[in-house]
């Protein structure tokens, strides 16, 4: 079966699956369009994958991303599972910071600091107020990761 992206949290999603198993949000009839909102969430631990497979779905999802108008992504890469960080969670903190040198990434935000009652937080939602319905906000998830593009 052909797959397309949801257009609220742009997943990949099975056509004609009638609801997204990531966001709940309901699929059109010929399934979601590629052409996603400003926000796209993308999951670099689907699959178990190596580090080296993450940082690579991590170059092709900003690479994607740019060229679609997408604003703000949402990186979860999960905190792992020894409760002191994982592989995955550091090198793609690491490869953000680089490409944020490159100015391919405007801003990174941890999940843990995804707040609004902050200085910093205030400022991201009157900048991207389609953040304000965000499921992490205020939440303080070492799991994500927010990027502005």
């Amino acid at each position: 079966m052909a797959s397309a992206l949801c257009e609220v949290c742009g997943n990949e999603l099975e056509c004609g699956c009638g609801q997204c198993p990531y966001c709940q949000a309901p699929c059109a009839l010929g399934g979601m369009s590629a052409t996603g909102p400003f926000h796209r969430m993308v999951n670099l631990e689907k699959g178990m994958p190596l580090v080296q497979q993450a940082l690579d779905r991590l170059e092709a999802t900003i690479a994607a991303a740019g060229s679609q108008g997408v604003k703000a992504l949402t990186l979860i890469h999960g905190y792992g599972s020894s409760g002191a960080g994982g592989a995955i969670k550091a090198a793609v903190r690491r490869q953000l910071q680089f490409l944020r040198l490159q100015g391919r990434v405007k801003e990174i935000v941890p999940g843990e600091e995804f707040e609004g009652r902050s200085k910093r937080g205030r400022h991201l939602l009157r900048r991207c107020p389609f953040l304000a319905g965000h499921r992490d906000l205020n939440r303080a998830n070492p799991g994500i990761t927010l990027v502005m593009l």
